[in-house]
């Protein structure tokens, strides 16, 4: 009869590993058909990730191309190759720049570490690339002696802004001085009384658009130094010069200014000037991509049109008008608006030539978003204008406009330097609800730890023993984290998500924002995310705790345990992760307060738990140093003790004692599953998840997700339906049932067999001897002897 139980535990234990075995592999290659499937249907249904080359990115429906490339692939060269020339090596310039020679000033001179010459790469009359003339620069000269040469009124403009555009040439190099000195002698440079020729002014836009790459930080430094005068000035006098070139326009990289002159013969000049800015294969502006068109009748953009300003001048007595475009808002520093991204914020003056009194034109202006909009939607945008007197963006006199043609659109009742902040919203690809898979398992769980608590609190006077303290806690802990998991893990913002169009902006606001990124505050995600780090941190604070309380009971055989120790622990066991958890917040919210989007630094968008740290930022990260370090170090200790409990009590046979004779290798499986169970020790196999390979880190993922959803449930059968309470209670319930439900199906003699069965069944299942508990300062009452040593090891 003993033999033919032992034979049915094993086939149902094969069964069951078998079962369980079946159904990880059957969802593994269920879920990597999936993923293939889902890859095949993106290759067909969007652009390779391969079809811009040499480093062109996918935009808007099309690609935009680095400098250097340009066609529709950007697989067109666009630059000229390395040269020497008059005993100066040049690197690969792209056209439309200037290229600073590799030879610099040497260490004595005051232009030290700044090229010696500078060399143009243009494109010719016929549409070929060629390289122009090298100029050569003086190593005695730098924007210092320069800004002070330029006061004298007798200078020589031209060889100074030469000197200037040379000195400015290697943008990767200027400092916010160097910035502040430049507009300065280019500032003196474009003023009308200095009377600069017109060779001079134009290699001083070169120098605008040089500087123009520098690094935003110097930009904001040197506004900050000056005060913004220098910067102020220098846009006044830009505006003033693009009324001077006649019908002539001057395009660099990073700036154009084009001109238009009315004939004398019309008295009050014409109704309207359209001027237009038309995409190029890359973000900087190209010669031939500016336009104007005069007596028009209002705007006509199209699909290359990048953007479109109308000038009404139907009550204006003009004979002149101008228009600058700026690449970017550096020389626009302002105290309001930040902008965090990379995304071009072009920046339109326009100007007549009436006096400042007399300004009676109106601007219609039509914007074409630029950005990615893989990752981010545009949330709303700011018709503004940049108040010289304030020194920042002012909306006064300007509106925003509804269209239909996917362009921002704003109208102004004045001219001058205008933009539109644009403010986007990254595009959070939020994750589905939680599958069956997980549902079912954390289901479970919930209700095996609940059963558990309340058998370990309910049977305790029956058992005659004390509540077993660290398992309860344990049970408690893991609960709630599971309960905040299934009901608290998905962000509420998933439900605000919107498509990103034009038509869902407020056009009745216009206010100028903040930042150009912006988040939906979430306060209820993060306090979830802060209860999910605790609860998820006390959880493996209980694991830890387990296994030192089993490591003095077993191997320091220490009983009676210290006094006040259940206090001791338990002070430890929800105290600690408390501090961490207030310190981790408390840190990131003093560093980053101010900024109203600091949650997403502590939090993830995507759901409510610790963020993922950026790749350059992992030695910052709260997931790092508040969870995976601490986890890490409990997961170390717990294995190390794990195996040292396995094999010095769990799997060694003492001669001395003839119970563990006894012990099946069954018993010493579940006894080791038991253990290994209240250790956590199934945590480990997240480390798996970050293989490389897609196709194992998902069969991994199943198998995390198995064990540790059902994490409850496993507790729940070793701890709970192992006893011999439950066993004794649960076989009479089974047994009445059975009764009741057969009566009328089932003759006597069969019921009899069927209750003798099952009771049976039920009495074969291994148990967990009652004496040992996790947390128990007292023997408990068995019907054996051994010693208190002995009694403990045995109780696994």
């Amino acid at each position: 009869m003993a033999s033919c139980r032992a034979w049915n535990i094993r086939v149902l234990v094969a069964v069951v590993c078998g079962l369980l075995t079946g159904i990880i592999l059957g969802l593994g290659i269920w879920r990597i058909v999936i993923r293939i499937q889902r890859g095949i249907s993106a290759t067909s249904s969007s652009t390779p990730t391969e079809f811009c080359r040499n480093g062109g990115t996918w935009e808007n429906g099309r690609c935009v191309c680095t400098e250097e490339w340009k066609g529709l692939r950007c697989t067109i060269a666009n630059f000229c190759e390395k040269s020497t020339y008059m005993g100066f090596t040049f690197a690969r310039i792209p056209v439309g720049r200037y290229g600073p020679s590799l030879q610099t000033c040497g260490k004595g001179t005051p232009n030290a570490g700044n090229p010696m010459a500078v060399r143009l790469c243009s494109l010719s009359p016929y549409g070929e690339i060629e390289l122009q003339n090298v100029t050569i620069g003086n190593c005695n000269e730098n924007l210092e002696t320069l800004e002070e040469q330029v006061k004298d009124v007798t200078a020589p403009l031209n060889n100074i802004s030469s000197e200037v555009q040379i000195l400015t040439s290697d943008a990767n190099k200027l400092t916010a001085e160097n910035i502040s000195s430049a507009t300065r002698v280019v500032g003196q440079i474009f003023n009308t009384s200095r009377n600069a020729s017109p060779e001079a002014k134009k290699i001083a836009v070169v120098t605008v658009s040089q500087l123009l790459d520098a690094s935003g930080d110097a930009f904001q430094e040197a506004a900050a130094t000056a005060n913004n005068d220098a910067l102020t000035t220098l846009i006044e006098q830009m505006e003033t010069y693009s009324l001077s070139l006649g019908n002539e326009s001057v395009v660099e990289p990073n700036i154009a200014i084009q001109s238009a002159n009315f004939s004398s013969k019309d008295a009050v000049g014409p109704l309207n000037v359209r001027f237009s800015v038309q995409k190029g294969a890359s973000s900087s502006l190209l010669s031939g991509s500016t336009f104007i068109h005069t007596n028009v009748d209002g705007l006509n953009p199209d699909g290359q049109t990048e953007l479109q300003v109308l000038l009404n001048m139907t009550k204006s007595n003009s004979k002149a008008c101008g228009f600058v475009v700026y690449q970017n808002d550096k020389l626009f520093q302002s105290k309001t608006f930040t902008a965090k991204s990379n995304f071009s914020q072009k920046i339109i003056s326009s100007k007549t030539d009436e006096n400042e009194q007399d300004q009676s034109a109106s601007v219609d202006m039509v914007f074409s978003p630029r950005y990615n909009q893989r990752e981010f939607q545009l949330y709303s945008y700011a018709c503004v204008y940049w108040n010289l007197s304030t020194r920042d963006w002012d909306t006064y006199g300007c509106q925003k406009h509804k269209g239909t043609d996917g362009f921002l659109r704003c109208h102004c009742n004045h001219t001058t330097n205008f933009a539109v902040l644009m403010t986007f919203k990254k595009d959070y690809q939020y994750p589905k609800s939680l599958d069956v898979f997980s549902n079912v398992g954390c289901a479970l769980s919930i209700t095996g730890l609940a059963l558990t608590i309340v058998f370990q609190i309910v049977t305790r006077k029956v058992r005659k023993t004390s509540v077993t303290w660290v398992l309860v806690n344990l049970c408690i802990s893991m609960l709630i984290f599971n309960l905040l998991f299934v009901f608290g893990i998905e962000n509420s913002n998933k439900n605000k998500t919107s498509d990103g169009d034009i038509h869902d902006i407020d056009f009745k606001n216009n206010e100028v924002p903040q930042t150009d990124t912006i988040n939906n505050p979430n306060p209820t995600c993060t306090a979830i995310a802060a209860l999910l780090h605790y609860f998820l941190l006390v959880t493996f604070t209980w694991n830890a705790l387990s296994a030192a309380q089993l490591y003095f009971l077993l191997i320091r055989t220490m009983k009676p345990l210290p006094r006040h120790f259940i206090l001791f622990i338990s002070l430890i066991g929800w105290g600690v992760p408390a501090i961490v958890v207030a310190i981790t917040v408390g840190v990131i919210y003093s560093q980053n307060g101010k900024n109203p989007q600091w949650e997403l630094d502590y939090r993830q968008e995507t759901i409510c738990w610790l963020a993922i740290p950026e790749p350059d930022g992992v030695t910052k990260s709260p997931l790092l140093w508040s969870f995976i370090v601490p986890v890490t170090i409990i997961l170390i200790s717990n294995v190390v003790i794990f195996i040292t409990i396995s094999i010095k009590v769990l799997w060694k046979n003492n001669q001395n004692l003839t119970s563990t004779k006894k012990v099946s290798s069954v018993r010493k499986i579940v006894s080791t599953l038991s253990v290994a169970v209240v250790f956590g020790i199934t945590w480990i196999l997240a480390y798996l998840m970050l293989v490389n390979d897609d196709s194992i880190r998902i069969i991994f993922s199943y198998i995390f997700c198995l064990f540790n959803t059902t994490q409850g449930v496993q507790i729940f059968i070793l701890y709970t339906v192992r006893t011999k309470i439950f066993q004794t209670e649960a076989s009479k319930v089974l047994m009445l049932l059975s009764s009741i439900g057969g009566k009328k199906s089932l003759s006597s003699v069969t019921q009899l067999r069927l209750r003798v069965r099952m009771y049976n069944f039920l009495r074969s299942l291994p148990t967990l001897h009652e004496h040992f508990r996790l947390l128990e300062t007292s023997p408990s009452t068995e019907d054996i002897t051994l010693s208190e040593s002995d009694k403990a090891k045995q109780s696994i």
